[in-house]
């Protein structure tokens, strides 16, 4: 196999498609893959020059699938996935849950051939990583299945890193980490940045990160993720577990982070007749300025209670968070920039966001935000999934802007205005959804967008028209 990390994606994403004949969906593919990769990496370094002892017993490890196939495989893989959801750690993490969504034994059986004749280990970090990643940006491509929630531009997620300069022995934490973008982009920032010795890697390695995500399935596949890219050990840097439930108590450096998209938070539950329905989550936290169903609108809040003092946050938010929460962010932290981001670099469709930076402050008075800082990368910029995708060179203005070596220090631009507290403070609603460029499209119907853009805006403006009365 050439260590050519885009032709090893595309060999193992080939086989997906026999796959999908027999109905395994793009995401049930990368989780069997995610299995099968851990049991043979795993057995790999129980050989030398390794020498590990493997934590996985022998009678679920990866031998115990190479002398059998038909019913016989199928039936060992089904044990393997039981028993090891059974185990704490990161094997707990990556199998809980597991399933056998491979019902042909004899393709089972093929997929485990195909990856016994690799060495994993023997390929470079790089490009066992990249080639986990192109795996789940196919994934994420794939809009029936709504994978593309959990996966963030990686370009997006390196420019917000690069202007919050995180540095050896922080800790770091990405509350809804989705497949883990966020944690192995400030490692690699750190890493590449930094000579650092031998306790600042062990730090970086074990210590430095940490994620949460409420999905098994998508828990999963983040701590494989890690676990290719070298970071974390035997215990899992990521919690499967609500966030928003409880304040932990546990304060970090930086907080960076891209929400879930979506109006309220909810459950299913089955009321007394038997029925399905869905039931709005309130949460009952008394470090929170404000009791909403709207899980952004909660989120902001959390970030805020996760910071240490003088922590730094950088969030992806929508337009048109809840006043009450817009003040009082205001006052107490110093909201100093927004990067206004166009539309189509999202998997959720229909979405105008904004990425919100700010740091947390002690109490005062007098309010904190003094002056924010916004760039405006909406008006005139389009970009979609496939054919004009977000590229990290789009971001190289803003974050030069941005001046993350001393950021008070910033000059004003065509797309990067200053705006004074009591500026906003005199706003409708005090709306951080400020724009000042004129919109070409609108001037010239020559120069309109792409249908399918546009047909986004319409659905996004709908949906937001709609949302209105909830926010606070």
């Amino acid at each position: 196999m050439s260590n050519d990390s885009s032709t090893l994606v595309q060999k193992l994403w080939n086989y997906c498609h026999v796959l999908r004949d027999d109905g395994v969906s793009y995401g049930d593919y990368v989780e069997q893959l995610t299995y099968l990769l851990f049991l043979k990496m795993d057995d790999e370094q129980t050989k030398p020059p390794f020498n590990r002892e493997s934590k996985i017993p022998a009678e679920y490890n990866w031998n115990s699938l190479l002398d059998k196939d038909g019913d016989e495989l199928e039936v060992q893989y089904r044990h393997i996935l039981g028993n090891l959801g059974k185990e704490s750690g990161i094997m707990g993490v990556i199998f809980r849950k597991s399933q056998n969504k491979i019902q042909d034994p004899a393709k089972l059986k093929r997929l485990v051939d195909m990856i016994d004749k690799e060495t994993w280990l023997g390929l470079s970090v790089d490009v066992k990583s990249d080639t986990y990643e192109g795996l789940l940006q196919k994934n994420a491509e794939d809009v029936k299945t709504g994978a593309g929630q959990y996966f963030t531009p990686r370009p997006l997620i390196d420019a917000i890193v690069d202007v919050m300069q995180p540095d050896p022995g922080m800790e770091i934490i990405d509350p809804a980490c989705g497949t883990g973008g966020f944690l192995m982009s400030s490692h690699n920032y750190i890493a590449k940045h930094y000579q650092l010795d031998k306790e600042q890697k062990k730090h970086l390695k074990y210590h430095a990160l940490k994620g949460v995500e409420i999905a098994d399935n998508v828990a999963r596949l983040c701590v494989m993720n890690l676990y290719l890219h070298g970071i974390g050990g035997d215990e899992s840097l990521v919690d499967v577990d609500d966030s928003l439930e409880s304040d932990r108590g546990h304060r970090y450096d930086q907080v960076l982070t891209n929400p879930p998209f979506g109006k309220k938070s909810s459950i299913t539950i089955i009321n007394e007749v038997g029925k399905a329905v869905r039931e709005k989550i309130e949460y009952e936290r008394t470090d929170f300025w404000a009791t909403t169903s709207n899980k952004q609108l909660n989120f902001v809040q959390h970030i805020k209670s996760l910071l240490k003092i003088n922590g730094k946050a950088a969030t992806v938010a929508p337009d048109g968070a809840g006043e009450t929460i817009r003040r009082k962010l205001l006052h107490e932290c110093d909201v100093h920039t927004i990067l206004r981001l166009p539309t189509g670099v999202f998997y959720a469709q229909g979405v105008k966001a904004n990425v919100l930076f700010f740091d947390r402050k002690p109490a005062s008075e007098t309010p904190w935000t003094k002056d924010l800082w916004i760039y405006d990368l909406r008006t005139n910029k389009h970009f979609t999934l496939k054919t004009n995708t977000l590229k990290y060179e789009d971001l190289e203005d803003f974050i030069q802007c941005y001046n993350p070596d001393n950021r008070h220090q910033r000059e004003e631009t065509k797309r990067f205005k200053r705006f004074t507290y009591d500026e906003l403070m005199q706003r409708d609603k005090v709306s951080l959804d400020i724009f000042w460029l004129k919109d070409e499209s609108l001037e010239d119907m020559d120069n309109l967008p792409d249908p399918d853009i546009l047909a986004l805006e319409i659905t996004e403006n709908l949906e937001s028209a709609l949302d209105q009365s909830s926010y606070l």
